[in-house]
């Protein structure tokens, strides 16, 4: 019996073990998604005088602003952002988020 609990425990862990490593962004999948993000924010994600620097941003943080600008919650004045993001999944926003978290920032 005790066998049988070893084996579901182990079973258990393993699971929790993977949520936690797909709840995180790939930085290598990001930078594939980026390159739309060059046209506003520069290669280097480092932005402009008109346009935010990225480079470098938390990732939860980064996540949240493209969630709110898919939702309307946060208003762009040019919509430059909703047509962006309206086709991102959430795993995109977590990659893209991971990918900008991951160069220097200013």
């Amino acid at each position: 019996m005790l066998s049988k609990k070893l084996i579901i425990a182990v079973i258990f862990i393993l699971m929790l073990a993977a949520g936690g490593v797909q709840a995180g962004g790939d930085p290598a999948r990001g930078a594939e998604l980026a390159a739309e993000c060059a046209d506003c924010h520069g290669d280097d994600g480092l932005g402009d005088e008109d346009t935010p620097a990225i480079a470098g941003m938390d990732e939860a943080a980064h996540v949240k602003e493209l969630q709110a600008f898919k939702s309307g919650e946060r208003v762009d004045e040019d919509e430059m952002m909703i047509d962006y993001v309206e086709d991102l999944s959430d795993q995109d926003m977590a990659d893209l988020a991971a990918y900008f978290a991951s160069l220097p920032g200013e």
